[in-house]
């Protein structure tokens, strides 16, 4: 997904990346995946009883993994935002914010350049790793980026939530934002990319990690601001009005500064409801 420019988000199979191989798997994951599945009790990851009793201040970092709509963009894209630039705005001083996410990544795309590896390299015993991807994973036509739901799923599981957890830290999964996409007759917001929401919902479910679902949050803002207003928090630009968009721009997915700082807004409020460490590091001006 370019910085810009809105794109089409179809669903058809695509059958180059279907399923995972057994080599496949190894490969990415060598014995982290082992390793994940019994490591949130051995941890104290959250909903176990180490956790219940943890100290409610948290310090370390918070890391994201994600796209376009979350990475921070500098002064030359101004006033275009991505929700995990604006983030640190919401958090005590306690929490450092590495802002991982960039442009035109899926869930796999992220993984096979070794950008999930940088962060496994220094991620550290209660840090945090939030994901959220879907954005791209979804664009059957671009074969570098695709990413089925069922392989989705699967990298956030083995990947995203129990390779972190081998490393002492807490993932953290969030839906994907919501486009600015609407039926026009209700004048109500379509859910995003339902498929991928609905797989990162049911791998949060089943492993036990913690969910922001920002598809329903955003989605719920949205509606409650309504179709024209939705356009301040989008990139809708017009012509002259910043010298960064010279001829002006209508982009349904990526946020303004205003946009992007309501999305970390929800992200918080969400985090500070999750019963975490990190939950009291939430600044209480954002509840």
């Amino acid at each position: 997904m370019s910085p810009t420019t809105p794109r089409s988000h179809p669903f058809s199979a695509f059958s180059a990346f279907s399923a995972f191989s057994a080599d496949r798997r190894r490969f990415l994951l060598g014995t982290t995946a082992a390793l994940g599945a019994g490591a949130a009790t051995a941890l104290g990851l959250p909903g176990t009883a180490s956790a219940a009793s943890a100290a409610s201040a948290a310090t370390g970092t918070l890391y994201i993994a994600s796209d376009s709509t979350a990475q921070t963009y500098n002064s030359g894209y101004y006033p275009q935002a991505g929700w995990g630039q604006t983030l640190p705005g919401f958090f005590s001083s306690n929490i450092t914010v590495a802002n991982r996410a960039i442009g035109g990544r899926s869930s796999r795309s992220f993984i096979e350049q070794g950008r999930l590896a940088s962060i496994h390299q220094v991620i550290k015993p209660g840090d945090y790793l939030f994901v959220q991807f879907g954005h791209n994973d979804a664009t059957v036509g671009n074969a570098e980026r695709y990413t089925p739901p069922a392989d989705y799923k699967e990298y956030l599981r083995n990947d995203y939530i129990r390779a972190t957890r081998a490393r002492g830290a807490t993932p953290v999964v969030v839906t994907p934002v919501s486009r600015r996409s609407y039926n026009a007759s209700t004048g109500q917001f379509n859910v995003s990319f339902p498929a991928y929401v609905d797989a990162a919902k049911a791998v949060a479910a089943e492993e036990g990690a913690p969910l922001v679902d920002l598809s329903a949050l955003s989605r719920a803002y949205l509606n409650g601001i309504g179709i024209e207003a939705s356009k301040n928090v989008f990139l809708w630009l017009n012509p002259g009005q910043y010298p960064n968009f010279p001829n002006g721009v209508s982009d349904d997915t990526h946020f303004q500064q205003n946009g992007a700082t309501q999305m970390s807004r929800l992200v918080a409020q969400a985090v500070a409801r999750l019963g975490l460490p990190l939950s009291g590091e939430v600044k209480p001006a954002t509840l």
